[in-house]
């Protein structure tokens, strides 16, 4: 089967859609609501999913009394009537997720039996609860937040770092719901479903260590605020173990893994045979993407692992090592994981024919940029270099955000109001 560019385009996005509305919290959420309690619903919730979670809830759930307020990522509130909404910095901290988180801490405290807290937990709740521990000022926070974004640590291990620092994070929020039933409704946006590391998670138990989280910063060369390394010397920093929280259960509602399963059954929609190779592909960025090179080409010179016309997905969150590649001289950084990887792989096809791929954070936002991610076609790097590009100079001063919108290949959909972190599609012809 011969794909024609836009042809292949608009299959790529039709893919990378399915994916991200099977994790839309307005279409899966109310099926996983608990039954109502008899006495008080408190909903609190982090997240950039945390506000239409919330609305979804209203929705699901119109007779019953609501209260509580939920936290999420500037420009991603939508209209509620019971549950506040307020919105504060994602991925670094500020002072407006430390007085939510201050202000959710409140809310659970003081509760019955009877009462029911139900948490509304996604990607970015991390960073939205922002409540630093006694001792630790947000600023040491900040500090440390902006060190392990750019040394290239996974996001369990910055996680793991970030519960030991935090007043509400690693089930210390459900510690402070007792003895009410605390409810928590997430979704994944990190490899393995992991419930202690999706939010840093603040209503389960952690089975990490201050000693882990030193290591961590001993690991990638990070020098902590003194603040900080006196406080993970301390027995106060040890968070909730497992055991210690048996008034709190927890529950999926989307993952990568459902939406990589939407975005394979669009594939066979559109003829294609879809082959997901893991919804929990970490490592570097640029890396990923010369991997993922080999794999298609052998797809399309061998048949192997799979005949085409055929489709790779795979799903996870890679890193970008800032330190590690910058060239001398470069200018500021514009681009993420996504178009990184994507840049990656486009320089390791060479213009292969018949081989076009997209890579998209399930968010909207790739890095810190205002695009999803991009699409690349045999024809990316000619495109890229009659217009006076430098793919290979691109990569190395990880401007790939300059070079996929200076060629019009970005996916731009603005805030999606999920988060199943990276969609990736290669189309093999």
């Amino acid at each position: 089967m011969a794909f024609e560019e836009a042809a292949a385009r608009e299959i790529l996005r039709a893919v990378f859609d399915a994916a991200v509305a099977s994790a839309d919290p307005r279409r899966v959420l109310a099926a996983h609501l608990p039954p109502p309690p008899r006495g008080r619903v408190v909903v609190v919730g982090a997240g950039k999913s945390a506000a239409v979670m919330a609305q979804a809830v209203e929705a699901a759930w119109p007779a019953v009394s609501l209260s509580g307020l939920v936290v999420t990522r500037y420009g991603h509130a939508v209209p509620t009537r019971r549950i506040e909404v307020v919105e504060a910095a994602h991925p670094v901290p500020d002072t407006a997720g430390e007085a939510a988180a201050r202000r959710i801490l409140g809310l659970v405290q003081g509760l019955q039996p009877e009462d029911l807290v139900l948490a509304l937990i996604s990607g970015g709740a991390s960073a939205l609860l922002a409540l630093p521990a006694p001792g630790v000022t947000l600023a040491d926070k900040q500090a440390i937040n902006r060190a392990l974004l750019a040394s290239g640590a996974t996001i369990g291990e910055m996680n793991t770092v970030r519960k030991h620092l935090s007043a509400i994070k690693g089930g210390r929020l459900a510690a402070c719901a007792r003895p009410a039933r605390l409810v928590t409704l997430a979704i994944s946006d990190v490899p393995g479903d992991d419930p202690a590391v999706i939010g840093s998670g603040p209503t389960v138990p952690d089975p990490s260590t201050t000693g882990e989280a030193r290591e961590i910063l001993a690991r990638y060369h990070i020098s902590p605020p003194a603040a900080v390394r006196a406080h993970l010397a301390t027995a106060a920093a040890e968070t909730p173990k497992p055991g210690d929280l048996p008034h709190a259960s927890f529950q999926l509602i989307a993952t990568p893994a459902l939406a990589l399963a939407a975005a394979a059954a669009r594939a066979r929609d559109a003829g294609l045979t879809p082959l997901i190779l893991g919804d929990a592909l970490e490592g570097e960025s640029r890396e990923l993407g010369t991997v993922l090179a080999g794999i298609a080409t052998s797809v399309r010179r061998n048949g192997q692992p799979l005949s085409p016309p055929a489709l790779l997905l795979s799903g996870g969150e890679t890193t970008v090592t800032l330190a590690a590649a910058a060239a001398p001289g470069a200018g500021p950084a514009r681009g993420g994981r996504n178009t990184e990887c994507l840049l990656g792989l486009a320089l390791a096809l060479a213009g292969a024919p018949g081989i076009f791929a997209l890579a998209g954070d399930s968010d909207g936002i790739d890095g810190t940029e205002d695009a999803a991610g991009a699409i690349i076609t045999p024809t990316t790097l000619a495109r890229a270099r009659a217009a006076g590009l430098d793919p290979r100079a691109a990569l190395a001063a990880h401007d790939s955000y300059g070079l996929f919108a200076a060629l019009g290949d970005l996916v731009v959909t603005g805030p999606t109001l999920t988060n199943v972190n990276d969609i990736r599609a290669i189309l093999i012809a």
